[in-house]
């Protein structure tokens, strides 16, 4: 119950807290979601979103945008340790399977290999990861740099909703 002459203000949302800091702290944040300066650039400077809607539009706008050499660069900040955690009991010889697959990959098309898992069921996402490995494996180089860029995009505005509703990625 609110006393007589108190004033209740709004709570300040992630979203709140993006739309409101300095450029470079916008630009720091968003970069932890994509790698790439031109897009944290771009997102940073449209700023105030209205809702987090209106966020991912831009997000998958400018993601729809980023060059060859922007998609490198994203790709270059994608080499942290792949979601699927610890090798638990029984899946060791995938996960070492999986380590494989991803070195072939990495030799194959000079890069780390991307897969945005959001919506997979944590204990589907080693099979998952797997299957597309193997698949995106057998693909021209080509082909492959698109389904990557899509990948990539998928990451980022999954990361991008998580920073702007939670505040955390």
């Amino acid at each position: 119950m609110r006393q007589s002459g108190q004033v209740t203000s709004p709570a300040v949302t992630p979203l709140d807290g993006l739309n409101g800091s300095a450029v470079h702290a916008a630009e720091s944040l968003l970069l932890t979601c994509c790698g790439s300066h031109r897009w944290a650039r771009r997102l940073a400077a449209h700023r105030p979103y209205p809702d987090v809607e209106a966020l991912l539009a831009a997000a998958d706008e400018a993601s729809y945008d980023l060059t060859a050499v922007d998609l490198h660069e994203a790709l270059a900040g994608e080499t942290a340790p792949h979601p699927l955690g610890e090798p638990q009991l029984g899946t060791l010889a995938a996960h070492t399977a999986l380590r494989a697959a991803q070195a072939a990959y990495e030799q194959k098309f000079g890069h780390a290999f991307v897969v945005c898992l959001d919506g997979c069921a944590p204990q589907d996402r080693l099979d998952h990861t797997l299957a597309g490995i193997r698949e995106r494996l057998g693909r021209e180089r080509e082909e492959e740099w698109v389904v990557t860029a899509d990948e990539l995009r998928r990451l980022a505005r999954g990361r991008l909703a998580r920073l702007a509703t939670s505040g955390s990625i």
